[in-house]
């Protein structure tokens, strides 16, 4: 089409066929012996091990003496058209007519447990599809409070979880979601900001405003997930459930001194939530502890109608003596005596 010959010039040829005029000049280079001998290589690996991304190629050719940049390795892998296999269904995807909240933890100090809770959903394989994830951690001590795992990615599960989390340990002051459509839903939105805590949510695509949530998807995956082939929902709710219960409870971590995160929430509560939080005596074993929970009882306690007929005993105007209430005045007797005032109290 282009004649170099001609008596036009090669710019002029172009303007008339109306085509760019550095696309008459340039011409692609062919592909290098190394490269071809490179490429080779990377399809032999990409067929014993399809799951391995550029990153983990690099690091499998450098231990074996070839030593190329991640970026020519993604470049050759397009080239021939392969990539790494890994399902990755959208679990954030932004629903435009809801409402997005700011993020609140720049530049927050976490040290407490029940200060920041953060709300995230990953996807489990599965031998035949996937099913989601979501749960609820505490950032200071990465304690999962409340976890689920569903066919569908609904707002539902994520307040379901939530209320779970407000029954067992309280509210937070501050939940951290990304964008998701099923966090900025009205329905888990309502149940947030109803209780009095402030709603947090990432920015957009800055993964490492949630990056706790994201080491403990990688922890749960890595280490257990991916060393199984779940057959059905059903066995797959019960083995990340025994999992986390493990991680919880025995799995030591680096970060937390060594610590279990069951310890480290405990260790970083602060008294009076963790008096309000302690099992009460009539729980039934296994119960969660019930925040702010207080039965009624029909008649005072002998010993409260002994001490109130006292002359020994003097007690200011509106208070009276209760019991089973939370151990402020010592943490080992849980079912001490406690003084509390009386709204009704007769004059």
């Amino acid at each position: 089409m282009i004649d170099r010959d001609h008596r036009l010039s090669v710019a002029r040829q172009a303007k008339l066929l109306q085509i760019s005029r550095g696309a008459v000049y340039y011409r692609p280079r062919p592909t290098s012996d190394a490269d071809l001998a490179l490429m080779r290589r990377i399809d032999e690996l990409h067929l014993e091990h399809p799951f391995m991304d550029a990153r983990m190629l690099r690091c499998v050719l450098a231990r074996q003496g070839i030593f190329v940049g991640r970026r020519h390795l993604g470049t050759l892998m397009q080239r021939m058209g392969i990539e790494a296999l890994c399902p990755q269904p959208g679990t954030s995807q932004r629903h435009r007519q809801h409402k997005v909240y700011p993020y609140l933890l720049r530049k927050v100090a976490i040290g407490r447990a029940n200060q920041v809770w953060a709300l995230d959903t990953t996807y489990i394989p599965m031998a035949r599809g996937f099913v989601y994830l979501t749960a609820v951690v505490d950032v200071a001590s990465r304690k999962v409070l409340a976890h689920k795992v569903a066919i569908t990615l609904e707002a539902c599960h994520a307040h379901e979880i939530l209320e779970q989390a407000f029954a067992r340990y309280g509210v937070p002051e501050i939940v951290n979601t990304d964008q998701g459509s099923q966090f900025t839903a009205e329905e888990f939105t309502h149940a947030v900001l109803s209780r009095g805590a402030r709603l947090s949510m990432d920015g957009k695509g800055a993964w490492r405003d949630n990056v706790f949530v994201e080491r403990l998807w990688r922890t749960i995956k890595y280490e257990r997930v991916y060393l199984r082939a779940y057959d059905g929902v059903t066995a797959a709710k019960t083995d990340i459930a025994q999992f986390i219960d493990w991680y919880n409870t025995e799995r030591p971590h680096s970060s937390l001194d060594d610590q279990t995160p069951e310890q480290t929430y405990w260790a970083l509560l602060p008294a009076l939530q963790e008096a309000a939080l302690t099992e009460k005596p009539w729980c039934a074993p296994g119960c969660p502890p019930r925040l702010g929970v207080r039965r009624k009882r029909r008649t005072p306690p002998r010993t409260l109608l002994h001490l109130s007929q006292s002359p020994a005993v003097s007690l200011p105007l509106g208070v009276k003596l209760f019991r089973r209430a939370k151990p402020l005045l010592s943490a080992d007797d849980r079912c001490g005596w406690s003084l509390g005032l009386d709204s009704d109290a007769d004059h």
